[in-house]
């Protein structure tokens, strides 16, 4: 992912500023329509969450819904551009090394 997008310290923080107005530790105030800026806000909430712990389906969605309210949809980002795994019946959730 990374050498798909090439994004400078400057690039990041005015994405960042601009979608999270309360600071990084509040709400999304909306998922953005481009994939270069989906994956910098993408960046930051997956941080929230710890390297190989296991999550329910439940506690992801309960942390991306304090973020966001359409929860689902950055969970599929985070699957679909590999953030984050799921196991095959999609009740667990994972990050790797």
């Amino acid at each position: 992912m990374k050498e798909r997008f090439h994004v400078t310290e400057i690039e990041r923080e005015k994405v960042l500023k601009s979608y999270f107005r309360k600071g990084l530790d509040g709400p999304l105030e909306t998922f953005p329509s481009k994939d270069k800026r989906k994956y910098i806000i993408a960046q930051e909430i997956i941080r929230r969450f710890e390297v190989g712990k296991v999550y329910l389906e439940k506690e992801i969605n309960a942390s991306l819904k304090e973020i966001y309210p359409d929860f689902a949809t950055i969970r599929r980002f985070f699957i679909d551009y590999g953030f984050m795994h799921r196991s095959d019946d999609g009740k667990e959730y994972w990050i790797d090394d």
